[in-house]
């Protein structure tokens, strides 16, 4: 509410929902994937407890996406913002996500960089890829060595 008062301040429009990562993946990712396409340059994303909700929404979400803790009964909040916190946005020692994030503001008015984003982004998910093949390949004792 206290978003939504403050965007209406500023006569921003906004939409407003209640989506669970949870309980509804199926509704999360087809919102989270379709939001540009509906015009959404922003997202806030409010969330509680483990708050994958943020992390995962701006990993499928190529605009800015900003993580909000929500107060939550057994750890009083605590435990949302070490989770938010580590999210792609920013994160302890995070300077290389801070800039992903400043990229993805400036993308908000330049495609040219949003698709520089997207290569990015690709280029990521083939090195998990790899990673992945890897593994498969030598099995985790000899990947693990590799890794040390």
């Amino acid at each position: 509410s206290k978003a939504a008062a403050m965007l209406e301040k500023f006569g921003i429009d906004y939409e407003m929902k209640v989506i669970s990562a949870h309980r509804e993946p199926d509704v999360f990712v087809e919102y989270a994937k379709s939001a540009e396409s509906k015009g959404i340059e922003v997202i806030i994303a409010g969330a509680g407890g483990a708050a994958h909700l943020p992390g995962m929404c701006a990993a499928m979400f190529p605009l800015p996406v900003i993580g909000v803790p929500i107060h939550t009964k057994s750890l009083g909040g605590v435990d949302s913002l070490y989770s938010i916190v580590q999210m792609p946005s920013v994160a302890i020692n995070g300077a290389a996500n801070a800039a992903i994030l400043a990229a993805k503001m400036l993308s908000i008015s330049d495609k040219e960089l949003r698709e520089k984003l997207a290569n990015y982004k690709e280029e990521l998910k083939d090195q998990v890829v790899a990673k992945d093949e890897k593994l498969g390949k030598i099995g985790y004792e000899a990947y693990i060595k590799q890794m040390k």
